[in-house]
């Protein structure tokens, strides 16, 4: 199944076209008392193998991964910030990701939440490793418009771009926090959840042409958690990323 935005403010898609259709025997990981912990299970380095193995990419026996480093907050744009809520930071954390790599230097990101009863579970495996490359690259407050797929860092009151996606957007030397908010404004201002646009059950309705530079061909999402992670982001489409089955 392939699953695309279709323009750049989908911010009301549904968590289906979000990351596409769940599996429907979804493998549910355990939970563990931290993020790492949780990331490098066994059962979770177990369901990693299949992940990469699919599409006979690699024999199962030949793709033994390991996780490496500590996890990072991945914050996305949020709608309190782009509504003026008072006090609202420009992003928050929806969850915290881990780099797996393969023996054959394939990486992928591990999406871990905290569950309600206590610990952390991974809820999610998506192909590449965006989310911790790009928290290395920052050093600071990184967070994602994932409307245009665009990375940035917060620097005091300035939004600094990290990516190509981002530098079309504010420029490479970015622009003030409150700069940046007036675009978000214009861009998103009508279609946060609540809105008419919401409402209407929109799939569309920004003209802004997708890029195609940053695409990531594999999510498989794992575990009954999984519907949190879609509940938490289900007002921001995640561009570029096709649907994956069962890891």
């Amino acid at each position: 199944m392939n699953t695309r935005a279709t323009g750049a403010g989908l911010l009301v898609t549904t968590a289906l076209v979000l990351l596409g259709a769940l599996p429907a025997a979804a493998e549910e990981l355990p939970s563990a008392p931290t993020p790492e912990q949780a990331a490098s299970a066994p059962r979770t380095l177990d369901t990693l193998s299949r992940f990469f193995a699919r599409d006979g990419a690699s024999a199962r026996t030949a793709a033994a991964p390991r996780v490496e480093g500590a996890s990072v907050p991945v914050r996305f744009l949020s709608p309190d910030f782009v509504a003026g809520k008072p006090g609202a930071p420009v992003a928050r954390v929806e969850f915290r990701a881990s780099r797996a790599v393969s023996p054959d230097g394939r990486k992928a990101s591990l999406w871990t939440v905290r569950q309600p009863g206590g610990g952390w579970q991974v809820v999610n495996i998506a192909t590449g490793d965006d989310e911790i490359r790009y928290a290395e690259l920052g050093h600071g407050f990184v967070f994602r418009e994932p409307q245009i797929d665009a990375w940035y860092v917060l620097k005091g009151a300035k939004v600094l771009p990290l990516d190509e996606d981002a530098v079309r957007a504010v420029g490479r030397n970015g622009t003030s926090l409150a700069g940046y908010r007036e675009r978000v404004v214009r861009a998103y201002g009508d279609k946060l959840p609540g809105s008419s646009y919401a409402r209407k059950g929109a799939a569309g309705g920004y003209d802004a042409p997708a890029p195609a530079s940053h695409e990531r061909p594999a999510v498989a999402a794992v575990g009954v958690g999984a519907g949190l992670v879609l509940a938490l982001t289900a007002w921001a489409t995640v561009r570029g990323r096709r649907a994956g089955r069962r890891a």
